[in-house]
């Protein structure tokens, strides 16, 4: 159900060509990011006080990833997440180099504006990310422009290689740590349970086993 990483992925995004015009190609340590930086900050959503915590690690352009966030997530949200029955946490994993932009650019709102950001790129993945004859880059900017991003804090955010680089920084720590297999990964109370994208169901059923 989740989609493999890529061979050599982290090579593939640090050193890819430029995105548009305005990205740079040398890079910024991660460690010239503040740790108090707000844009690497926790993005979570639910109860403070929720017995059972729920980690999703994901790519923006991953079609499991998009499928979770349709089919599935509305029902978590409504049943589990509005009750105060778990607390959700999000984890940037961008699998190629238009879904790390997207997550800086997700990373750069309000932390209020994430989640909804997030799940309206997945929930229309096929219309900015792979419809045919479109540029995603251009199409990311007209979707950010909806959340606020006008076109110049855009090409700002495209041009922060320490938020890129932070970004992946984080992402190879939890691969490495968690041995992360593919996205979506999910952990409910720091336990993985892999099988949980498979339908509503499946996922409940986990949540209530951890409660």
């Amino acid at each position: 159900m989740s989609a493999p990483l890529l061979s050599g992925r982290r090579a593939f995004l640090v050193t890819g060509a430029a995105l548009v015009a305005t990205a740079s190609v040398s890079f910024v340590r991660a460690d010239d990011l503040p740790a108090s930086d707000p844009r690497m900050g926790p993005r979570v959503i639910g109860a403070p006080n929720a017995k059972v915590i729920v980690d999703e690690w994901f790519s923006l352009t991953c079609s499991h990833c998009a499928h979770f966030s349709r089919e599935i997530f509305p029902q978590v949200c409504k049943n589990l997440i509005d009750t105060g029955k778990i607390r959700y946490r999000f984890h940037d994993f961008p699998i190629d180099q238009v879904a790390l932009l997207a997550a800086m650019v997700a990373r750069s709102l309000p932390a209020d504006q994430y989640a909804a950001f997030v799940t309206d790129l997945l929930d229309h993945q096929d219309e900015w990310a792979f419809a045919q004859n479109i540029d995603p880059v251009a199409e990311l900017k007209k979707r950010a422009a909806l959340f606020g991003v006008n076109a110049a804090t855009f090409d700002r955010i495209n041009a922060d290689n320490a938020l890129r680089e932070a970004i992946i920084n984080k992402q190879d720590h939890d691969g490495a740590f968690l041995q992360i297999p593919g996205t979506p990964y999910f952990r409910i109370n720091d336990v993985p349970a892999p099988t949980v994208v498979g339908s509503y169901d499946d996922f409940a059923k986990a949540v209530a086993k951890a409660s």
